[in-house]
């Protein structure tokens, strides 16, 4: 159920109706990991504190500082409730990404009910505790500065503009999964992916225009010679599947690549239809003609 947006925020008056700040963020995030917390969802990885047997260690050990900086490389991140305040973006996905690999929904357990010790659980539900995370943090993170999402593999990556964020989720229907679908999410992965600099996302669409150079024999029966020369040159022609004198690099790729690259990866959606269409259509073909 989604949540329900008030007045100003629905009638576009509310000068922070679509996105927040990361001082914001990390207030929100704070909330949202002390409520896990409290409900236990870190004890399998974190451990507990027992009022007989003192501190009985998680998955990560006693030292789970040191853990934190051996996976994420950074000091200064624990205990996340008191630290995060301060955090960076940078510092707020990695321990967003962290916490996914870690939570758990705890399942069976004891209450200790000496001087109030609390529950000590023994076993936990890792699928069902990330699902509940990822469900719960998705709405802070997209309405964060231009929209961002945790995946169910666990990074942080681009939503996408609204509406064309649904090529990101559509899939390539083909006959060569390998040769098109996995090229094609791969390259999405590459674009998408937080930080993504301006070289990683001119080769996102470099790779949309190679699976189309790929497709290009098959594009003969479908498209005219003037259509087909006209797909390719964005990538031919504008710096970023050739580098000579000829190319023209001087427009603001910051805007230009994100437009190139849903351009591409609408276009390589929309002659993969065309082809399966082809193809469904040839042996009727075959068969009206004998």
């Amino acid at each position: 159920m989604s949540e329900r947006r008030y007045y100003s925020v629905r009638t576009g008056k509310n000068p922070n109706s679509t996105r927040y700040s990361l001082q914001m963020l990390l207030r929100l995030f704070r909330d949202l990991y002390k409520h896990f917390l409290e409900k236990e969802y870190f004890q399998e990885a974190f451990g507990y504190w027992c009022v007989d047997a003192e501190q009985v260690p998680g998955t990560l050990g006693i030292d789970i500082e040191a853990q934190m900086f051996r996976l994420l490389r950074k000091e200064n991140l624990w205990p996340i409730d008191e630290k995060c305040v301060n955090y960076s973006e940078d510092d707020l996905f990695d321990v967003v990404e962290f916490l996914y690999d870690h939570v758990s929904k705890p399942v069976n357990g004891y209450f200790h009910s000496y001087n109030l010790c609390g529950w000590h659980y023994d076993t936990f539900d890792k699928e069902e505790g990330q699902k509940e995370f990822f469900t719960a943090l998705n709405p802070l993170l997209s309405d964060y500065e231009e929209g961002y999402e945790l995946t169910i593999d666990g990074e942080i990556i681009v939503k996408g503009q609204p509406g064309l964020d649904l090529l990101f989720k559509a899939t390539v229907t083909t006959s060569e999964p390998e040769n098109v679908q996995a090229r094609v999410e791969a390259a999405i992965s590459k674009f998408r992916r937080h930080r993504s600099s301006l070289e990683d996302r001119r080769d996102a669409i470099r790779d949309l225009a190679d699976v189309l150079e790929y497709l290009r024999p098959r594009l003969k029966d479908v498209l005219t010679k003037k259509d087909e020369n006209d797909l390719f040159n964005l990538a031919n022609n504008f710096g970023i599947r050739h580098h000579n004198d000829q190319q023209k690099t001087d427009y603001d790729k910051a805007v230009w690549y994100s437009w190139m690259f849903y351009y591409y990866l609408a276009t390589v959606h929309a002659t993969v239809r065309l082809i399966e269409k082809d193809n469904n259509l040839k042996p009727s073909n075959k068969q009206s003609n004998k």
